[in-house]
């Protein structure tokens, strides 16, 4: 069936971090972006919000975003919240999918489909592999949610092409252009919309020597990771200046 009202909730990875494009709002395009262009081809009326904002943890999601995306009385709603509060050094996931349950279920209330995500598999990272354990719970618990209304599970944990680093950005926390053009893919997959759309070109792997993966690791840690370690120690986020790129349902253009 064609979409006429497509609203996308969630963080840094709903809102395409990792994916520039100065032509597009905050500078970014995104998977979600990547699916309302292709959901436009398909309805003369479509029409496309999108509301999520890096660095949100659930709960400001939820306060922020939830009750703007039901006024929009959407047909078609994507949400994946959750990450930030895991990455923390403390969290009670049985307690944050709680809380994401209820949300969900007042989203599929509005008749809408309903596309939850799964987190992906830290598993191939010796950097993220530390907090595995935490995303498995996450995605249990969120499969176990899905299932209870009805919504359809965009399952990244599955996703084993992802654990080529040519998929992400050089921060290494969230997608790249390749990585959001394959979850575009997947996502109209899932949905069973015809796309036409082609594999994302990889760039040619690089291959470093033992001192080149030492310095690109000393980079990255300077570049990326104390940034991201003194936000947090800070209380302040990525996000802290940042506005939904997209707060109104608008045709797609």
């Amino acid at each position: 069936m064609p979409y006429h009202r497509y609203v996308a909730l969630g963080d840094s990875f709903a809102e395409g971090v990792g994916d520039p494009d100065e032509s597009s709002p905050n500078g970014l395009r995104g998977w979600a972006d990547r699916v309302a262009a292709v959901l436009a081809t398909q309805s003369r009326d479509f029409r496309y919000a999108n509301l999520a904002i890096r660095g949100r943890k659930l709960d400001a999601v939820i306060a922020e975003q939830l009750e703007p995306a039901v006024a929009l009385d959407p047909d078609l709603v994507t949400i994946y919240a959750g990450a930030n509060d895991i990455m923390r050094p403390r969290v009670d996931i049985d307690a944050i999918v709680d809380r994401y349950d209820a949300a969900l279920g007042k989203l599929a209330a509005t008749g809408a489909e309903l596309l939850v995500f799964t987190a992906f598999d830290t598993g191939g990272s010796a950097i993220y592999r530390p907090v595995r354990a935490r995303f498995a719970l996450y995605n249990e618990l969120v499969r176990a949610a899905a299932d209870r209304h009805g919504a359809t599970i965009v399952d990244f944990w599955r996703m084993r092409e992802f654990r080529d680093w040519r998929y992400w950005d050089h921060d290494r926390m969230h997608l790249g252009p390749a990585g959001h053009a394959r979850m575009a893919l997947h996502v109209l997959d899932v949905l069973g919309v015809p796309h036409g759309l082609d594999e994302p070109e990889l760039p040619p792997e690089v291959v470093l020597t033992r001192t080149g993966r030492y310095r690109a690791h000393a980079q990255w840690t300077r570049a990326h990771f104390v940034p991201w370690v003194r936000r947090r120690l800070t209380g302040r986020s990525s996000g802290d200046s940042v506005a939904p790129k997209r707060p109104g349902l608008a045709p797609w253009d």
